[in-house]
């Protein structure tokens, strides 16, 4: 869990439902949206805008014959499995990094 994330339960529990949204593509913007204040919920959240801007990305590539075609596949694979065990997570009241996409997410500030 990062230094500036401290495990408060009760915020877990407010913003539970807000995280587990989060993975949901564009159902990221309601706790970017409503739940600023919710540390857990706006952690998940920038995670969660991150893989559905890759979505976006995949879904374009994925327009190009053949290589992109196969892009697509995996990449919607990847996107998939990350936003299931960021659901998982979330479920779990857990603070959890996702490789590379903590590390793009992090700097964003609403």
């Amino acid at each position: 869990m990062p230094e500036d994330y401290k495990y408060d339960e009760k915020e877990v529990l407010e913003g539970k439902p807000y995280a587990i949204l989060a993975y949901l593509w564009i159902l990221c913007l309601i706790p970017l949206l409503l739940k600023k204040d919710n540390k857990f919920a706006l952690f998940h959240a920038k995670q969660g805008l991150v893989l559905f801007i890759g979505e976006i990305i995949i879904g374009i590539v994925g327009i190009i014959p053949f290589i992109g075609w196969l892009i697509a596949f995996f990449g919607t694979i990847l996107f998939s499995v990350l936003s299931l065990i960021g659901i998982v997570q979330a479920l779990n009241g857990k603070y959890w990094k996702m490789p590379v996409v903590f590390d793009i997410a992090e700097p964003i500030k609403f």
